[in-house]
């Protein structure tokens, strides 16, 4: 935890305006979608709510899932000069990279529990699955970690892939439209309902908004366990296989 708060604060420590970074590019991301499509492209409600509020609460654990995924495999090679410590167990880092990240979640989930009740959206006991969620996210996230992080340290061509499945994944989870307007395509749908994160970008939307429990979605609770228990085994297995190689290649 005090290597996560060091990392939060040092990330932003050259600027004039600090951690208020850390909050301005996601706020001016929201702005962006919303502006294109509820403006430019006049998109009414979604699924029966409005625009940015069914916008809101589908990025925000992307945002997570971003800057987990983004820091947490570059971990290794920032924290370089820890790697090469004989006595330190660096199998933490991919983990501070992302309890930083959870730092700038906890304040976008409260925004946009704000957000929702000036809707008339007001939290219930249902919201409080929001933990369950960040918990799912979490979990899935630091499986991915795990082996990105060791091999971006042999194949650093890794992060520019990243960079390029995280900007076409924002369209696919899908966040800014809803997977249901392809009801003429089941089978497109159920591909869709494939991806981990749908699961938990619509957990998070019934938190906020519809207030249905999770294990309504019992079938999807199930398949994202099975896949976020062995994508975390294979990660963890991938970074102990490559582990004693990590202070000589860095």
């Amino acid at each position: 935890m005090n290597l996560a708060k060091n990392d939060f604060k040092t990330k932003y420590a050259g600027s004039y305006l600090g951690i208020v970074w850390a909050f301005v590019q996601p706020i001016v991301t929201i702005l962006v979608y919303w502006f294109v499509f509820s403006v430019g492209l006049k998109a009414g409600n979604v699924s029966d709510y409005p625009f940015v509020l069914y916008l809101v609460s589908g990025i925000v654990p992307w945002f997570f899932f971003q800057d987990a995924l983004n820091g947490g495999t570059n971990a290794l090679m920032e924290y370089n000069y820890l790697v090469k410590k004989v006595v330190f167990k660096i199998s933490v880092l991919p983990i501070v990279k992302m309890i930083s990240a959870l730092f700038v979640h906890v304040f976008f989930v409260v925004f946009s529990l704000v957000l929702c009740s000036l809707y008339g959206y007001t939290p219930s006991l249902a919201t409080l699955q929001i933990f369950y969620y960040s918990l799912c996210t979490f979990m899935f996230t630091l499986g991915l970690v795990y082996a990105t992080s060791a091999i971006v340290v042999f194949f650093r061509d890794l992060t520019q892939i990243i960079s390029i499945f995280l900007q076409v994944g924002i369209w696919l989870t899908p966040i800014m439209w809803d997977v249901n307007m392809l009801a003429n395509y089941p089978w497109l749908i159920k591909l869709f309902k494939l991806n981990p994160m749908y699961y938990i970008v619509t957990g998070y939307r019934d938190s906020m908004l519809g207030h249905v429990w999770f294990w309504n979605h019992w079938g999807w609770t199930v398949y994202f366990w099975i896949v976020t228990v062995v994508l975390f085994a294979l990660g963890s297995w991938i970074f102990k296989r490559l582990k004693p190689h990590f202070a000589d290649v860095l």
